[in-house]
């Protein structure tokens, strides 16, 4: 049954606003064998799911045109050519109409009004019939009564100006929407439909291409499917993707993305995934999900039309009736107000005022290589107040490096260990999982997942599996009492320079440590200075060590607001939920251990190619590269977004509303009426779309910032720091920034059981949190105190004393 099912695309002119979208959904849902229907209104898309057997995307376009709603279908993977004229019946309208202004010099030719409306109205009529016939009313009702009601009156010139202006609005509407649509054209079709088999060179459709083919790709061709590099090396323009200005060199074993283009060489690839679960695929359909969700002001604004229209009808009416029923004097007045009601009240530009806005943000901010979910999110992340980062994957580049692999058992070698941890490592997703595989391999010492059984994963702590009868533990020192080693007996080991410490055990027996390093991604430091200008605090939430993530606080210049190590999922989750407290809070992250805190975050931000599927699923923003300065991009676009809504909402209302009041003053100008109607709707699609325009400091491919183009310097500032330096002693000085001396209400509660790190400065490389609640190992912050360590305070440092 799902084979028969087929999803078309239709483009419909006809659509003004969300007022006409019921008059869509009856007549669609009325054809036999449609399933699913949603309506983008900005585009004027119409996307339909249906069963191929009993009805064709034909007859959908016979029955919407029926109501003369212009709908034709869009060839997937393209897009209809922008209209550079209007329908022939309005251009005849519009010359009638200017024809008959002459008329103010030889009176019979006012009648020529009458001709441009015969020549404009007739698909006004049929729509509006249409909508009637469907229960609902729209803005062709509306425009369909005053035209009549002008003509009534003998005022011909009006009526012609009403039927002559609405019709060439819409034209100009689906002029200013045609760039919106070639947006979302482009994110929906990155991927070619044809493939090229390596062994034959037949081009095949790559709906047909199963996983683990081998196809070539050409230099200038278009990668149809992801996969691995098997041979060749080029570079490759990955920006339809994720964004990265720069090209990216792929050679043997680097993996490709489908709808990435590859610039100078051959590359044969073999294919990792089905041409409808690639991540090109899985983006062109959250990029459609993410259109289809309304926002909150969107939900309000449409229910708010729908008695909006009825109730101006009725006062209309009533302006038109009533002082004709008393008798008062001049109806002729009342009759042009009612008409002016009628037309300077209809919704279209305040309806229009929030979908565009969210529409051109939602496509902007997916041509950069971002995805956000919906409407909701993007209200959401404008008013961010916090965000905080996961350290591994997000804020360091996760590349880690084994610095030191040893045996600490007589009876098992290192070869043997080595063995052991590759083999249970390479089952694992995490960055330190490949790490130690490529260390093994570097030994040469191959790998066997086969051999491994009963493979467990501990998030927070580490993993286990059997392998040859052995139960293996691997992890952080968390892992230490889940082995039911005695606590006398756990591992502890001093590290240094911020590095990551891992420990193996045998059964209960502690049998190998090894350590690890990372460091901080290029464009952190710039990433969370624009945070900080945009007056966001950041703080680090992270399972490391203490160490390490003072290592990468040490790096990007103290630039956190806090620092919490140690954590477990779960008190991610719970400190975020602290921070939702004091505002609006953002949580980034990459892998499965942050999944918990993206869910409890009022907006996750996850790592999308780079990162777990969990994390894609979960997080309510996909960030699609690694570059994290396009979060705090993400904000400012969110921030402009709002600003244009209420630009847009404000502009509808004041406008009509001038137009409103003079006709109420005594002067009940109806071409004013339509004008500004037409005028608004134009202003506020055009207002919208400048969210489309590209930043100028980023054209060309390069960033201007302050801060530097590459990467960015890690070094610390001393001359920065501002430290109250008091009771020095032999060993150690306490210090406390005077930043953390005013920290807040979240700073001075006890932590669910994390190492929480300030912002102050921790001697030259290292520092360590004062003694907080009675938790393990007693290192939660209170107050945001830290001690700053003189060279003989290592142990402090690695968080292993008590």
């Amino acid at each position: 049954m799902a084979e028969r099912l087929k999803k078309n695309y239709f483009e419909v002119l006809g659509l003004c606003c969300s007022s006409e979208v019921p008059l869509v959904e009856r007549i669609l849902n009325s054809l036999d064998g449609v399933e699913e229907i949603s309506v983008i209104v900005p585009t004027k898309t119409v996307i339909v799911v249906h069963d191929t057997r009993r009805i064709s995307e034909t007859k959908i376009v016979e029955a919407l045109n029926k109501a003369r709603l212009e709908a034709t279908v869009r060839p997937e993977g393209k897009m209809k050519s922008q209209k550079k004229w209007p329908a022939p019946s309005v251009m005849a309208s519009g010359l009638l109409l200017a024809l008959s202004f002459l008329g103010y010099i030889y009176y019979p030719l006012q009648s020529l009004a009458v001709a441009a409306v015969i020549f404009g109205v007739p698909a006004i009529l049929v729509r509006s019939v249409a909508s009637i016939k469907s229960l609902t009313l729209n803005i062709n009702v509306l425009v369909l009564m005053a035209a009549v009601g002008t003509l009534a009156l003998g005022d011909y010139v009006e009526a012609g100006s009403i039927v002559f202006l609405f019709s060439i609005s819409q034209w100009l509407e689906s002029v200013a929407s045609y760039k919106a649509m070639a947006a979302m054209s482009s994110l929906t079709s990155m991927a070619p439909q044809k493939a090229i088999i390596a062994e034959t060179g037949e081009q095949v459709d790559v709906n047909t291409v199963k996983v683990n083919t081998i196809l070539a790709v050409r230099a200038g061709e278009v990668i149809p499917i992801d996969g691995i590099v098997v041979e060749g090396k080029c570079e490759v323009d990955e920006k339809t993707l994720t964004g990265e200005s720069f090209p990216v060199v792929k050679e043997q074993d680097s993996p490709v993305w489908a709808g990435t283009i590859n610039l100078d060489g051959y590359i044969s690839i073999k294919t990792t995934a089905l041409a409808k679960d690639c991540v090109v695929s899985r983006m062109a359909a959250l990029v459609e999900e993410s259109h289809k969700k309304k926002s909150r002001a969107q939900t309000f604004i449409e229910s708010f039309a729908k008695y909006y229209i009825p109730a101006v009808l009725l006062i209309s009416v009533a302006f038109a009736v009533i002082p004709a029923a008393v008798g008062v004097p001049n109806v002729r007045h009342w009759l042009y107000l009612a008409i002016v009601v009628l037309v300077s009240t209809c919704p279209c530009a305040l309806i229009l005022s929030t979908p565009v806005v969210i529409f051109c943000a939602l496509s902007k901010a997916a041509t950069t290589g971002l995805l956000v979910k919906g409407g909701n999110y993007l209200e959401t992340l404008a008013k961010v107040k916090m965000v905080a980062f996961d350290k591994t994957g997000t804020v360091t580049r996760g590349e880690f490096t084994v610095t030191d692999f040893q045996s600490i058992c007589d009876d098992v070698s290192l070869g043997t260990l080595l063995y052991w941890v590759s083999s249970i490592e390479s089952k694992s997703s995490h960055p330190m999982a490949a790490a130690l595989v490529d260390y093994a391999r570097s030994l040469a010492i191959e790998p066997v997942p086969e051999n491994v059984e009963d493979f467990q994963n501990f998030p927070g702590e580490g993993i286990f599996g059997k392998i040859h009868g052995n139960e293996i533990y691997i992890g952080n020192r968390r892992i230490g009492p889940r082995t039911g080693c005695s606590k006398d007996s756990i591992v502890e080991a001093k590290c240094t320079g911020g590095k990551t410490r891992g420990y193996v055990y045998l059964g209960a027996t502690p049998v190998g440590t090894f350590s690890l390093s990372d460091s901080c991604r290029s464009g952190a430091l710039e990433a969370i200075k624009d945070l900080k200008s945009l007056g966001i605090k950041s703080f680090i939430l992270t399972g490391d060590s203490h160490a390490a993530a003072l290592y990468a606080q040490d790096q990007l210049d103290h630039a956190f607001d806090m620092v919490y190590a140690e954590l477990l999922p779960q008190h991610k989750a719970e400190l975020v939920e602290l921070l939702k407290k004091d505002g609006t809070t953002a949580m980034v992250g990459d892998g499965i251990n942050d999944a918990p805190a993206l869910a409890a975050a009022d907006i996750g931000i996850s790592m999308g190619i780079s990162g777990s599927a969990l994390a894609m699923e979960t997080g309510h923003v996909i960030l699609m590269s690694n570059d994290i300065r396009k979060i705090p991009k993400a904000i400012k676009l969110a921030r402009n977004a709002s600003t244009k809504l209420i630009q847009n909402v404000t502009l509808s209302v004041t406008v009509k509303g001038s137009v409103l009041a003079l006709a109420i003053a005594g002067y009940p100008l109806v071409w004013a009426a339509v004008l500004t109607d037409v005028g608004t709707c134009l202003i506020v699609i055009l207002n919208s779309m400048l969210l489309l325009k590209n930043n100028p400091e980023e054209e060309g491919g390069f960033s201007k910032s302050k801060y530097g183009t590459f990467s960015l310097s890690c070094k610390k500032d001393e001359a920065k720091e501002a430290l109250n330096v008091k009771n020095c002693r032999s060993r150690c000085c306490e210090a406390t920034s005077a930043k953390d001396m005013a920290s807040t209400s979240l700073h001075s509660q006890t932590g669910p059981n994390p190492c929480c790190l300030s912002s102050s400065s921790c001697g030259k490389d290292r520092s360590t949190s004062s003694t907080g609640s009675q938790v393990e190992n007693k290192r939660v912050a209170r107050g945001g105190k830290a001690k700053k360590c003189g060279d003989q305070c290592c142990d402090i440092e690695a968080g292993i004393t008590t």
